[in-house]
């Protein structure tokens, strides 16, 4: 139980970490991508922590998984769009409206 404690803590110090370099690095989409999978990655190792410990089906994970790939192939279509059209990946050339 002291084990299961600590990965919970170590899970939720991951998750703010991982927000604050979204947070820190939102003018480059790059980072916002690589921070944005990280996130997912936490979000799928306490998923699969909460279905074992509840001894339910994983089928949700797979799921999970499927879902968080297409996001990614997503992110990183607009990125690739993104550097064709615009010559780099700052949002700062960005307009807005």
């Amino acid at each position: 139980m002291f084990m299961l404690k600590n990965l919970n803590y170590f899970i939720l110090l991951m998750f703010f970490m991982s927000f604050m370099s979204l947070c820190m690095n939102r003018f480059h989409l790059l980072m916002i991508l690589l921070s944005l999978e990280f996130i997912m990655l936490i979000i799928y190792f306490s998923l699969i922590m909460y279905l074992n410990f509840f001894m339910m089906e994983l089928f949700f994970s797979m799921m999970f998984l499927v879902f968080s790939v297409c996001e990614g192939v997503l992110g990183l279509s607009i990125l690739i769009i993104m550097v064709r059209v615009y010559g780099n990946d700052n949002f700062q050339v960005l307009s807005i409206l």
